[in-house]
């Protein structure tokens, strides 16, 4: 970074220590900076500082840099805090949102290159939620397109913004996505989540299936899933998995998430295998249970059950 950059982005720092109606000229000529990394300080200080009368300066900036991108905005850096802020400003209009949802920047890098947009991208759809002059169809229609884009971040955020949406339409896509697999097994873990999330208890049974997929890491990522969500039902889905499984690595991966649950049920499970189940069940048991090793009581009743079984020993 040069000098005189590092310098300005220093000075817009001290920004937010002074008074509030101060700030808005240095600001406004900040977001008119040649640097990308200055207007993008200066585009998270509005937002940090809800400085909502710059809205217009904001957006003045965001159409600046998408002239010529690369050149005026490289890795997105301006536009994607430019983006935030106006996220953080409650801003209702689309315009920007979907204009930065659709933009790939694609850059040279070692060996070919690589879109720098992915972020933007992932928060341009975030803020959808928020805009007023979409309808419900139009938001959700973004979004399918976005659950196919070619970045995990993307996927993963069309994902979340699904379950802020609600509703019995946001819950069936999840379930189609879930049903249509991604290559990335993290995103389809933020389906199980959003999913138990948004449908609670009636999503347990179709998440539970997935524990039976061929896939190994579609199947931890709905055990762990399950186990997060911390419903009771899924607890006897993680149990009842745990007593049909022949992978010992897939069944320690069900016993920590059955740990995970925090459910009293679920503790004595894991209880009782130490008490009185094999050597193996009882030593994976004990290690699902060191999830708590910051709850002394729960750490008490892990020493009692270890005493038991050393006695019948």
């Amino acid at each position: 970074m040069p000098r005189k950059t590092e310098e300005r982005i220093g000075e817009l720092r001290q920004l937010r220590f002074g008074p509030a109606d101060a700030v808005d000229p240095l600001l406004q000529k900040a977001l008119q900076d040649k640097s990308n990394l200055v207007v993008a300080e200066a585009a998270k200080i509005v937002g940090e500082m809800r400085r909502s009368m710059l809205v217009s300066d904001l957006l003045a900036a965001f159409n600046r840099l998408l002239e010529d991108p690369v050149k005026a905005d490289p890795k997105c850096w301006g536009k994607t805090a430019i983006i935030k802020a106006l996220a953080a400003l409650d801003h209702r209009e689309s315009a920007p949102f979907l204009r930065a949802a659709a933009h790939i920047q694609m850059e040279p890098v070692y060996g070919g290159q690589e879109d720098s947009a992915t972020h933007l991208r992932a928060n341009a759809v975030l803020a959808l939620v928020q805009c007023t002059d979409l309808t419900r169809t139009e938001i959700l229609r973004q979004l399918v397109d976005s659950l196919a884009d070619s970045s995990d971040t993307v996927r993963i955020e069309a994902v979340r913004t699904l379950a802020q949406m609600n509703g019995d339409e946001a819950g069936l896509l999840l379930r189609l996505k879930a049903i249509s697999g991604d290559k990335r097994s993290s995103v389809i873990g933020q389906v199980f989540d959003s999913l138990l999330e948004l449908e609670r208890e009636r999503s347990v049974g179709f998440v539970a299936r997935f524990l039976k997929s061929s896939d190994e890491e579609t199947c931890d990522e709905a055990a762990l899933s399950l186990g997060a969500s911390r419903l009771p039902e899924a607890v006897k889905e993680l149990t009842d998995a745990w007593k049909d499984s022949r992978s010992r690595e897939f069944g320690s991966v069900l016993l920590r998430a059955v740990s995970s649950s925090r459910d009293e049920a679920a503790l004595n499970f894991l209880l009782g295998l130490v008490r009185e189940g094999l050597s193996r069940d009882s030593a994976a048991a004990l290690e699902a249970l060191a999830l708590h090793a910051d709850s002394p009581e729960i750490q008490q009743r892990v020493e009692e059950a270890k005493r038991e079984r050393g006695n019948r020993d």
